[in-house]
């Protein structure tokens, strides 16, 4: 997944399958609590940017409970991968609230982006220590609100858990080999700590959810 040139069946089937992980394991209402819990019962205009977007489902969910709040969203999913964004507007199709972007993080021109919220579900444990803390001190300042972040606890039920699911289910080898990988650049709470404290982020609260998910909500304001 760390590929930004990868595309093509191996890639189309690899999201399909991440997204009914994500489902079955119920991972997706992480962060769509954590979204509720930085907006509480305001029902303003919304603006929310998704980093590492993937397909775009994280994205579609937050819209449905938009339009159930009478909520005016707009929302923006972000990838470096051109291959998936373009799987992604296929895959969001019928929801006019979202836009993608293919975008690096690290980019000057991601760096002008500003949003109420920006969620991150699966991604984080992409980067070493100092990138994520460099990354969390930036989205904060781009945040309105704040950041949710979604992502795994790193540990060992966790790492054959999914080693075994995806080894029986699963018709990706991009899934069968990233998903264990995966668990082991994950976090414990103590590394998310230390992230947070170095990006000075102000006001955070995280909570150790099933499946063996971290939701880490910074508070903006």
């Amino acid at each position: 997944m760390d590929d930004l040139e990868a595309g093509g069946p191996v890639m189309d089937q690899t999201l399909k399958e991440l997204d009914v992980i994500n489902k079955w394991l119920g991972g997706n209402h992480v962060t769509i609590d954590g979204v509720k819990k930085l907006v509480g019962k305001s029902t303003e205009s919304l603006t929310i940017v998704d980093l590492g977007c993937g397909s775009g489902d994280i994205l579609k969910i937050i819209a449905q409970w938009a339009r159930s709040a009478n909520i005016n969203i707009t929302l923006i999913g972000i990838d470096a991968n051109p291959h998936v964004i373009a799987f992604a507007e296929k895959h969001a199709a019928d929801y006019p609230e979202i836009e993608f972007r293919c975008i690096n993080i690290f980019s000057e021109e991601f760096k002008k982006i500003e949003a109420d919220i920006f969620t991150a579900t699966l991604f984080t444990h992409h980067f070493d220590g100092p990138e994520l803390s460099g990354l969390i001190k930036q989205l904060n300042d781009q945040a309105r609100l704040g950041v949710v972040i979604n992502d795994i606890h790193r540990h060992w039920f966790a790492y054959y858990s999914i080693k075994w699911l995806t080894g029986l289910f699963s018709n990706s080898p991009m899934v069968r080999n990233d998903a264990a990988v995966s668990v082991l650049r994950a976090f414990k709470k103590h590394d998310l700590i230390k992230c947070l404290e170095v990006a000075e982020a102000p006001k955070y609260q995280i909570k150790w959810r099933w499946a063996f998910r971290w939701q880490v909500v910074i508070f903006r304001k």
